[in-house]
């Protein structure tokens, strides 16, 4: 048990520190918000956490969140058939739709290529994307995974395997920081991105 607290709240509070970008510090923070805050609001976050987690899926097509099979994007019959932008996680996708600019289907991987995280192209969504490509008249891959050093990884090794193909492969570009996450960077930038890129070599 954690000094001087109870277990209850130790576990509360050990729970909130496995969440991404939660410290110990901010882990007590939000421990001690939950218990000061009105019962019926905290029951409503708990419950709205299992509904999410119960009730959300990965499309069958692109692996995005969604409450049915087939996700509203790849349902979209008025969405671009002939481009697919590749993204690392479901949220990037919200990011890039905030835009307003790019009207085609998505696909996710479920993160980056990691060698040291034990994350190889078995562990992302690859396979899959590989069968899309070869049955449909897909034109252009979008590759808007971040610039970080597993990003970049990823992309090559993208870039590597679809060159086989007849489409053009692209790659996001103007305005985004290297080293950033995609899901930090504001949605004018990445509108310039996707205004801007260029050919993947």
């Amino acid at each position: 048990m954690m000094f001087g607290f109870t277990k209850p709240v130790a576990r509360l509070i050990e729970e909130l520190k496995k969440l991404p970008g939660i410290g110990t510090k901010s882990a007590q923070r939000i421990g001690f918000f939950i218990l000061r805050a009105d019962r019926e609001k905290m029951l409503r976050l708990a419950e709205s956490i299992v509904d999410a987690k119960e009730n959300t899926f990965s499309c069958k097509i692109c692996n995005n969140i969604s409450e049915n099979d087939i996700c509203e994007i790849c349902s979209d019959e008025s969405r671009d058939k002939k481009k697919i932008c590749v993204v690392e996680e479901p949220f990037n996708i919200f990011s890039i739709e905030k835009t307003g600019l790019y009207k085609g289907q998505y696909h996710v991987l479920g993160g980056n290529l990691s060698p040291i995280k034990g994350v190889g192209p078995d562990e992302l969504n690859i396979s899959s994307l590989f069968k899309r490509v070869e049955s449909s008249e897909i034109e252009e891959l979008i590759l808007a995974l971040s610039p970080t050093t597993e990003g970049n990884a990823t992309s090559y090794f993208l870039f590597d395997k679809f060159r086989k193909f007849n489409l053009r492969i692209t790659r996001i570009a103007l305005g985004i920081p290297v080293g950033s996450d995609l899901d930090y960077v504001d949605s004018v930038t990445i509108a310039k991105s996707f205004e801007g890129r260029v050919e993947f070599k």
